[in-house]
């Protein structure tokens, strides 16, 4: 079901741990989602296509020279200025913020979202899944400082127009702030952001209307 946003088999498929991982949290997000509202989507295979596909899509356009793990299963050491610095905006469920840890296991990962069962859920996944290097802030973006990572991403996020400057304002010079976001709003991002540089928007596989853009802040 993830070959659409995967592409062609090679080193960038995912690994059968990292589906082992995938059936884990998909087990946890169910069972949580009967107890509170994680994400309106409660069919299996839509859960894999619509969250984890979409997320891993953006995972491996972000990220395309990954760390491969070796003939010994190990992943290489990377060096320190490989290491990104990601923030997932708003990350509720914990897409694509999570799914790109599990793409990318050397990026130093930070989860924003101020609903505390929201962020309780995230612990339990990150604890869960032997996760490291990943921080969840369970505060709003707003109070957090500026200027303090490569990659700020966002998806599926209330007061978009309003939250679209704080997220920018993450970024460290240079960085990149990556949208999952409906066609229909690329022209609020490109109005709210003018200053960002915008690279084309890229379509979603499996979807009408769903784009990832990505921009450039200087």
């Amino acid at each position: 079901m993830l070959e659409p946003y995967l592409g062609a088999p090679g080193p960038r498929s995912i690994t059968p741990e990292t589906l082992d991982h995938i059936s884990i949290y998909i087990d946890i997000l169910q069972r949580w989602n009967a107890r509170i509202n994680l994400t309106a989507i409660r069919n299996e295979e839509d859960i894999v296509t619509r969250h984890f596909g979409e997320s891993f899509f953006a995972a491996r356009h972000l990220f395309p020279d990954r760390v491969e793990a070796g003939a010994s299963g190990v992943l290489a050491a990377p060096s320190p200025a490989s290491i990104s610095r990601v923030a997932d905006v708003g990350s509720g469920a914990g897409f694509p913020g999570i799914p790109i840890k599990l793409w990318a296991p050397p990026v130093s990962l930070t989860l924003i979202e101020s609903n505390h069962k929201k962020a309780t859920f995230l612990s339990e996944i990150v604890r869960t899944l032997t996760l490291t290097d990943v921080n969840i802030k369970d505060v709003r973006a707003e109070s957090l400082a500026r200027a303090q990572f490569d990659l700020v991403t966002l998806r599926a996020v209330e007061r978009f127009e309003s939250i679209l400057p704080v997220a920018a304002s993450l970024v460290l010079p240079g960085g990149r702030l990556a949208l999952l976001i409906g066609q229909a709003q690329l022209p609020q991002a490109q109005s709210v952001l003018p200053a960002v540089e915008w690279s084309a928007a890229v379509p979603i596989p499996a979807s009408e209307a769903r784009v990832m853009a990505v921009g450039t802040i200087f």
